[in-house]
């Protein structure tokens, strides 16, 4: 029985190469396929045959879901690396070079699957690139035959979206994280044009992501340090995390010590105070201190 059929230029061969990899993956499951190759013309013609006996649509379906992938791939290396650069010269203009470049081979990598961080901004453009393949996989399931180069020319506008939308989700990450570096390296600076006022600020996060915030002699200094930071520069809503990160610019200790991290609520901050103060930052999870928020009824 006719799986289906796939047409192809010379150019193409490496199809021949991924069709006899989901043939073998067939049989490992105990489904005989067989292929027939044919040339006119320059233009190969593959048919996919199997037995009559283990034709169902559920073999259909596998089938097909295996041949969108190796379209999927062919799509990605002829069409979107070019696709991706006019849409960031159109998009993106106001950007750098570098920038776009870097947001282009983020993309690239995305589609290729080899990007493995995995985060909600990750987990989306998984999502658009699962659309991406069930497009593709309408498309063989709609038609007994498929034509690569006609596929390319014709129908990738379907897909263009979601190409645009994994394009769009890079970028933005690209330019918060730019952001970020950016206003890291402000801090940075500040801390290091500023006399430290004082010699230790010890940080304990407790089980209920409070903050308790000590001198090296243990005594609290916290609404000293964030009182003198809400009179002297903001007004409105701030949040504890932020006034603690400006407290600790603004009295730029030699040392900072956190302890028990993994109660922090907010990630952002740790990581914040990390990367502004570097070798000055210490983590502590085993003294008295640490031992007093683990037993909070010791003395």
């Amino acid at each position: 029985m006719l799986l289906h059929t796939i047409v192809y230029k010379d150019n193409e061969d490496r199809i021949i190469d991924e069709l006899n990899k989901v043939i073998e993956f067939f049989e490992a499951k105990d489904v005989s396929l067989g292929r027939a190759e044919s040339i006119n013309n320059g233009i190969h013609f593959i048919k996919v045959f199997c037995d009559d006996n283990d034709y169902n649509e559920k073999l259909v379906n596998k089938f097909s879901f295996y041949l969108a992938n190796i379209l999927y791939k062919i799509v990605i290396e002829e069409y979107c690396s070019e696709e991706i650069q006019n849409f960031l010269n159109e998009t993106y203009f106001f950007l750098k070079y570098e920038d776009m470049k870097e947001i282009a081979n983020k993309s690239y990598r995305i589609l290729n699957d080899e990007d493995r961080e995995l985060d909600e901004d990750k987990i989306y453009c998984l999502n658009k690139k699962n659309d991406i393949i069930e497009k593709i996989q309408e498309c063989i399931k709609e038609n007994d035959e498929i034509n690569i180069e006609g596929f390319i020319t014709f129908r990738m506008k379907k897909l263009t979206g979601d190409l645009e939308n994994i394009v769009n989700k890079v970028a933005e990450k690209h330019m918060v994280e730019k952001e970020y570096d950016e206003f890291i390296k402000l801090l940075k600076y500040f801390v290091e044009v500023q006399e430290s006022k004082i010699e230790e600020v010890n940080i304990i996060i407790k089980e209920n992501g409070e903050y308790i915030i000590t001198d090296k002699k243990n005594k609290d200094i916290m609404k000293e340090m964030l009182t003198d930071i809400m009179d002297s520069k903001y007004t409105g809503n701030v949040s504890t995390e932020d006034l603690i990160i400006s407290g600790l610019i603004t009295y730029s200790p030699k040392s900072i010590v956190l302890h028990h991290v993994e109660n922090c609520n907010n990630k952002e901050i740790i990581e914040t105070i990390r990367k502004v103060f570097e070798d000055r930052v210490k983590f502590c999870d085993e003294c008295s201190k640490c031992t007093k928020i683990k037993s909070p009824l010791k003395v």
